[in-house]
């Protein structure tokens, strides 16, 4: 005598319950949230992350800040080129105008005809790493005048004609070809 056996071929979806059921022990979990670990895991990867986008932004704006440095003492040179040009014996503004020379310029020093505002140095002072001469004092653009290039004589007094100027500034970071720190900038370019 032979006995068939027939073999009922069902579905996909029934394979799965015949393997939980019997290869399983017929206990199948449902997961309905996270487990605390894997929500460690994420805010640990999200901290990260905004910590390296934290960093990045201020390294962004310190260069921003020294871009602005240079342009703003651009402009100033400028503003002086153009008065030196307008004069009848032709010479830089005296430093002793407004706050005076070493001081921070200002529209006494620069008429407003050459420059419609005076620029300010951004804040906060840029300190690069192991150089400490860029500080909140001299976080500012810095105007001095001589009478001729070799800077014996401070043009200071009533009458005198300047042909040489300086201004001060400070840089946070290497930008435009210039070393971060006290830079100084001339009728002969930036130092």
């Amino acid at each position: 005598m032979v006995y068939y056996v027939q073999v009922w071929i069902k579905p996909y979806r029934h394979y799965k319950d015949l393997i939980t059921r019997y290869i399983l022990g017929g206990k199948m979990k449902k997961q309905k949230g996270f487990t605390l670990v894997e929500l460690l895991v994420v805010i640990a990867i999200i901290g990260l992350l905004s910590t390296i986008a934290f960093i990045s932004l201020n390294r962004a704006r310190a260069k921003a800040r020294d871009s602005k440095r240079i342009s703003d003492v651009r402009q100033l040179q400028s503003a002086l080129e153009l008065y030196y040009n307008d004069q009848v014996l032709p010479g830089y503004p005296r430093c002793d105008l407004g706050n005076g020379c070493g001081q921070a310029i200002s529209s006494a020093n620069l008429p407003a005809q050459y420059v419609a505002q005076v620029p300010v140095a951004p804040t906060p002072p840029d300190n690069p790493a192991g150089v400490n001469d860029c500080t909140d004092v001299t976080n500012a653009y810095r105007f001095y005048s001589w009478v001729a290039q070799d800077l014996a004589n401070q043009c200071d007094g009533a009458g005198e004609t300047c042909g040489w100027y300086r201004i001060n500034f400070c840089l946070g970071g290497a930008t435009g070809g210039l070393q971060p720190g006290l830079r100084e900038a001339s009728p002969a370019g930036m130092l």
